[in-house]
C-alpha cells in the first residue's frame, strides 16, 4: 500500500455491535470515521443477550459500561436441568474468580449506549445508506472499510473467501416478559427435554426509557418441518403454552403474558466461517476487514456473539494503533495481518466449541442428549473441567486448552 500521510479514513458498514465499537475506538485514536447504516432509523432487533467479563471490559474501554450496567441484570451462574430436575449444567462465575459475573442486557440498552458514544468520539453517522458493493461511491477515499453487517452479510465474500455460511436447522422463538418481582434474577436458567426441546430464561435488565425489569424467554425448535416454526404457529397459542409449561412450570409468569403467537419472534442461527477476514489492495491503496457476526456467526450455546464482536473491535483498534496506521495508512497491511493473527485462535476455538455443542443441545439426536444428561452435571463438579468450562463461558479461551485471565471489573453482586 502507499505511504500517504494520515489521518486514516475509515468507513464502517453496519450499526450493530462490532461496527459502532470499532468506529468509536478508531475515531478516538484520531482516524476520520464514517458509520453507514442501511436502515433510516436503526433500532436493535432481538431479545436480551448475555455479556461476559471480556465484553464488559471492552465496554469499559469504550466508556459505555456504566450506562449498560445501570440497565443490566447481573448473572451469577448458568443453570441447566432436565424436566425431572437432574442437573445438566451448573456453572457459577465465582468458582472461576469471586469478582466475576455476567450481565443480562436488553439489546436496546446496549445499542443506546454505543449510539450515544458515537458523536462525542467524532464519528459521522449516515443512516438510510444501503451499501451493496465495496466499490460504492460513498466509500471512495476510505483507506479502510470495516464490514460489520451481521450474520446475513452481503459483503463478506468481497473481502475474503467464505468457507461456510449457512443457517443452522435449529433456532428459537423468543419474547420479552415483565419481571417486576425479579423472580428470575441472578441466573441464566435452561430446561432441556432431550436435544429437541429447550426453554431458556435470561434476566435482561431494563429497556431504554422503562425501569421495569425484563426477562427473555427462548423456546428452541427446528426452523422447518413438523415441529418447526410454522407448525408451532399453526397449532396455536394454547398448544405451545401447554408444551412450554410441561417443560418448565417455573416460566408460567412469563408465559401468561404471551397472548398472541405473533408476539413470539423468530431467531434463526447461522454458522459462518471465513478463510480470510481481511483484504488489502495495494493497487488502490485500500483495505477491508470483516468483524463480528459477519465474520464468524455461530449458534448461541456459549453466549459469545456480542462478546466476540466487541473483542474484534478492540483487537482491530489495538493493531491499527500498534502499527501506527492512524497517521500512516501505508501501515494498514501490517496492522490487518496483526489483527487477523490475534483473533484467529480465539475465534476458531469458539467456532469449534459452538459447532460441537450445538447438536448436544439443539438437534434431533436425543441419544447425544442422554449422554449429556448423565455426564455434564458431574463434570461441572470436577475442578479442572469446571475451570475449562468457565473459561469458555467468560470469553477468555485462546485455544482449545489455552486461556487468558479474565479482566478485573467492579461489577455489582449477583445473587
Amino acid at each position: 500500500m502507499g505511504g500517504r500521510p494520515g489521518p486514516l479514513s475509515v468507513g464502517v458498514i453496519g450499526a450493530g455491535t462490532a461496527g459502532p465499537a470499532a468506529a468509536i475506538l478508531l475515531a478516538r485514536a484520531g482516524a476520520r470515521v464514517t458509520l453507514f447504516e442501511r436502515v433510516a432509523a436503526p433500532s436493535p432487533v432481538g431479545a436480551g443477550l448475555l455479556l461476559q467479563p471480556t465484553g464488559l471490559a471492552v465496554l469499559a474501554r469504550l466508556g459505555c459500561l456504566a450506562p449498560v450496567l445501570e440497565r443490566g441484570a447481573p448473572i451469577a451462574r448458568l443453570k441447566g436441568v432436565t424436566p425431572t430436575g437432574r442437573t445438566v449444567l451448573d456453572l457459577a462465575y465465582r468458582a472461576r474468580r469471586p469478582d466475576l459475573a455476567g450481565l443480562g442486557v436488553h439489546r436496546g440498552s446496549l445499542f443506546a449506549a454505543l449510539l450515544a458514544a458515537l458523536a462525542p468520539a467524532g464519528v459521522e453517522v449516515r443512516t438510510g445508506v444501503a451499501i451493496d458493493d465495496l466499490d460504492a461511491p460513498v466509500l471512495a477515499g476510505c483507506d479502510l472499510v470495516i464490514v460489520a453487517d451481521g450474520a446475513r452479510s452481503t459483503l463478506r465474500a468481497a473481502v475474503g473467501p467464505v468457507r461456510r455460511a449457512a443457517p443452522y436447522p435449529y433456532g428459537a422463538l423468543w419474547c420479552l416478559g415483565r419481571d417486576p418481582e425479579r423472580r428470575f434474577d441472578g441466573e441464566l436458567f435452561q430446561v432441556y427435554r432431550g436435544a429437541r426441546q429447550m426453554l431458556g430464561l435470561l434476566p435482561s435488565g431494563c429497556a431504554p426509557g422503562d425501569d421495569t425489569p425484563l426477562c427473555s424467554l427462548f423456546w428452541s425448535l427446528p426452523m422447518a418441518g413438523p415441529r418447526g416454526v410454522e407448525a408451532v404457529r399453526a397449532a396455536g397459542l394454547d398448544a405451545w403454552r401447554r408444551d412450554a409449561l410441561s417443560l418448565c412450570p417455573r416460566a408460567e409468569p412469563l408465559l401468561s403474558q404471551v397472548d398472541d403467537l405473533d408476539a413470539l419472534l423468530t431467531a434463526p442461527y447461522y454458522d459462518v466461517v471465513m478463510t480470510r477476514t481481511i483484504r488489502v489492495d495495494p493497487a488502490h491503496g485500500s483495505a477491508a476487514v470483516v468483524l463480528g457476526d459477519a465474520a464468524h456467526a455461530m449458534s448461541p450455546q456459549l453466549g459469545q456473539g456480542a462478546n466476540l464482536a466487541l473483542l474484534d473491535a478492540a483487537a482491530l483498534a489495538d493493531a491499527v494503533l500498534a502499527q501506527g496506521a492512524v497517521s500512516n495508512p501505508g501501515q494498514l497491511a501490517s496492522a490487518l495481518l496483526a489483527y487477523e493473527r490475534a483473533r484467529r485462535g480465539p475465534v476458531r476455538t469458539y467456532q469449534r466449541l459452538s459447532r460441537w455443542l450445538t447438536p448436544i443441545f439443539q438437534s434431533d439426536h436425543d441419544g447425544l442428549a442422554a449422554v449429556r444428561d448423565r455426564v455434564f452435571g458431574p463434570l461441572c463438579r470436577v475442578p479442572p473441567v469446571r475451570r475449562l468450562m468457565l473459561d469458555a463461558l467468560c470469553g477468555v479461551k485462546t485455544g482449545l486448552l489455552g486461556a487468558s485471565e479474565p479482566p478485573i471489573l467492579a461489577l455489582p453482586a449477583a445473587e
